[in-house]
């Protein structure tokens, strides 16, 4: 197996060059640097990964950390932090918190003991542990898809929230509904709280007051959601169109609707957000807010990498632009899927 020594002596150079030149520790001249990298790939050399670490203090390593591995979204933001992980030269260690505030503070441990050099991070409705261990031990961190306030700060990366769900709302408004109910998110989550607001927005603009009772948690996920769905079809006077705040339960919603002989969009109209490969399978095809989620996951990278390079600069909160995917749940005449311009509300910000 070929050595460092032998990469050296086929570039000409000294082993240090050769150190330099793998592991980015010092400026080399464009054409030493090219002739070491010929000799790398003549000779077949691999580096040691270990030893390098020793030498630069740094793995080469991201830990990811986010729950519900299994759901769609999830999968595509691993997917777009795997691919930009990759090409920056980066592996990954990926780890589920199962939103639960002592296992992920738990996992997050285990993967700063295996040294990885920063951390992506979807926290749970209760981060105060995860936030203090992240922020005692100085471990560079991004937060991903959901944002939290106060101190201690930190990078984030997340998508637009209430514009996007604001105007699933008025959509509906405009098509005639009066009364529209939202299945929301676990509470405690920033998602779950910003697409409530955006609900309430929706109606202000649309000029319809804000019933509560128009309002059931589905906790982000598909069991929560039959049940409040169940609740809002309960009520005396119930809905005639829903807003469903995630693709989990949006399953959960149509389980109900289906064990109740009721039609989308006959019986009730139904636009959800998050999009996913199988809502145009459905019948009718979903109308929804699709996020862009593997593009998040590269910009989590793309963030934690600048605050690995800068350690001191400040921190800052990245959103990126949802599209709204017309179909046909929503009770009107399909149309081609499309990206509108973002409204006011929802152009990304970089702040």
């Amino acid at each position: 197996m070929p050595t460092m020594a032998d990469v050296a002596r086929s570039a000409g150079v000294s082993v240090a060059t050769v150190s330099h030149v793998l592991n980015g520790t010092r400026p080399v001249l464009p054409h030493t640097r090219q002739a070491v990298l010929d000799a790398v790939d003549e000779l077949g050399y691999t580096p040691n990964t270990l030893a390098r670490s020793l030498v630069t203090s740094r793995t080469r390593s991201i830990g990811l950390a986010v729950s519900a591995i299994s759901n769609p979204y999830f999968t595509e933001i691993l997917q777009g932090v795997e691919a930009e992980a990759l090409r920056q030269g980066y592996s990954l260690l990926i780890a589920d918190p199962h939103d639960d505030p002592a296992h992920e503070r738990k996992v997050v441990q285990l993967l700063h003991e295996r040294r990885v050099d920063g951390m992506i991070i979807a926290p749970s409705a209760e981060p105060g542990d995860l936030l203090a261990y992240l922020d005692r031990h100085r471990v560079p961190t991004v937060l991903l898809d959901r944002v939290v306030d106060g101190p201690p700060h930190f990078d984030q990366v997340c998508a637009e929230n209430a514009g996007p769900t604001s105007r699933l709302v008025t959509h509906l408004a405009g098509l005639g509904h009066r009364r529209i109910g939202v299945v929301a998110g676990l509470p405690g989550l920033s998602t779950s709280a910003e697409r409530l607001a955006g609900y309430r927005s929706g109606l202000t603009a649309a000029g319809l007051p804000y019933d509560d009772g128009l309002v059931a948690h589905g906790d982000s996920e598909a069991a929560g959601a039959e049940r409040a769905t169940a609740a809002l079809l309960s009520l005396a006077d119930p809905p005639t169109a829903l807003v469903t705040a995630n693709n989990a339960m949006t399953i959960g919603a149509l389980r109900t609707l289906r064990d109740r002989s009721l039609s989308v969009p006959g019986d009730l109209a139904l636009c959800c957000f998050d999009d996913f490969a199988w809502a145009d399978l459905f019948s009718p095809r979903l109308t929804a807010i699709a996020q862009p989620s593997k593009e998040l996951g590269a910009e989590a990278v793309r963030v934690l990498l600048a605050r690995l390079a800068a350690p001191d600069r400040p921190a800052r909160t990245v959103r990126l632009p949802c599209a709204f995917v017309h179909r046909s749940s929503c009770g009107c005449a399909e149309a081609p899927a499309r990206t509108a311009p973002p409204s006011p509300a929802e152009k990304g910000t970089d702040s």
